[in-house]
């Protein structure tokens, strides 16, 4: 009985597909094809890499909501996160990238001048998940797409910066003296203050850069000593803060609490004027909300609270804003004070909200504060 012609087409295909595997996987076993990063991808191998990545970004990142990305505070929070995780591969206005990130295969690009036509929720998607085959790293607290989308809104405007105004938002302000000829030789050289936590949080009388980062001025030490511990253990979310706190040592960590805890408040610029939301704020703040189960806040953020939590007068009202949003939102608590505050947060309503971090932000000295 003869085979109809379909059939041995069919077979045909078969066989050679079944051949093809067959001899793909005999050149892979030989060892033939370097895997060295010297050497560089074939053209046609670099193409199908690049056409697969764009592509696989741009189906992924659909349906992503983009938020404002013009906003200055988030811009600077993004800008100093880039000087510390970024700029040592993509270099940034002034530093060139580094000779050892342009032998990766491939050679991360300066963002500055060669950052391709990404859309802003796909440069978000990148950013937060990375991409495989290459260096860039996923988020590492993926929980924080607040910071996430503050790296992008930095990067969106890192083109149009020139050297100095580069240098002026990713060190905060912060003065940094040259090195001298002592100094260069017997220790070590990085990226300008590039561990510096006054970049973020600032130091002596000078306010935190972003509005969006707190103020540790006049804080318990034993509550920024707490803070760094959750954020070394991975216990407390934050892919800015989990490697700054990782890079120092535990010593450390009682240094730079007693330093902060020691500072006076910095000046504080003005603050809320809405009367009737610093009024309803300070309400609960001091009484609570009975009805929806919310604690006075007073009992564990006023001057006579334990010191392992953290005084609210004062702060920074965007960072409160923030903090409140994120755990009513669902942001997984990590750390004992994260699991009381979360549940708190949820029971809020967002006029709530915007009321007690109007209160505390305000400066009105009912609220306690640094002292």
């Amino acid at each position: 009985m003869r085979i109809a012609p379909p059939a041995r087409i069919i077979r045909f295909i078969l066989i050679a597909g079944l051949a093809a595997l067959l001899l793909g996987f005999l050149f892979m076993w030989s060892g033939l094809y370097t895997v060295a990063a010297s050497r560089g991808h074939w053209a046609v191998t670099e193409w199908v890499l690049t056409f697969a990545m764009r592509n696989s970004v741009k189906t992924h990142a659909l349906g992503i909501e983009v938020p404002p990305l013009g906003n200055a505070d988030l811009v600077t929070l993004g800008a100093a996160h880039f000087h510390s995780g970024c700029a040592y591969c993509h270099g940034a206005p002034g530093i060139p990238i580094s000779p050892v990130a342009r032998a990766m295969l491939p050679p991360p690009p300066d963002l500055a001048t060669n950052m391709r036509t990404w859309r802003d929720r796909e440069l978000f998607w990148i950013i937060k998940h990375g991409i495989k085959y290459t260096g860039m790293p996923a988020w590492s607290a993926q929980q924080r797409d607040d910071e996430v989308w503050a790296l992008a809104a930095f990067l969106r405007r890192l083109p149009r910066l020139d050297a100095a105004q580069y240098r002026d938002l990713a060190l905060g302000g912060l003065p940094v003296p040259p090195q001298s000829g002592q100094s260069l030789a017997t220790s070590e050289t990085m990226a300008p203050a590039v561990g510096a936590c006054a970049r973020c949080h600032g130091a002596g009388d000078g306010r935190p850069a972003s509005s969006l980062v707190p103020i540790l001025h006049g804080q318990p030490a034993e509550f920024i000593i707490a803070s760094l511990q959750a954020y070394t253990s991975a216990q407390r979310a934050s892919g800015i803060m989990q490697p700054v706190a990782r890079a120092l040592a535990s010593d450390d960590f009682r240094r730079v609490a007693d330093y902060y805890a020691a500072l006076k408040a910095p000046p504080a610029p003005e603050g809320p004027t809405d009367a009737s939301a610093i009024a309803r704020g300070r309400t609960l703040a001091e009484n609570g909300d009975p009805a929806a189960r919310i604690p006075a806040c007073a009992g564990c953020h006023g001057n006579e609270a334990l010191k392992t939590y953290p005084r609210l007068a004062g702060q920074n009202l965007g960072y409160l804003l923030n903090r409140l949003r994120l755990w009513k939102n669902g942001l997984a608590p990590g750390t004992a004070g994260e699991a009381i505050m979360a549940p708190i947060a949820r029971a809020l309503s967002e006029r709530q909200i915007e009321d007690v971090a109007a209160y505390y932000a305000s400066g009105d000295p009912r609220a306690g504060g640094p002292r």
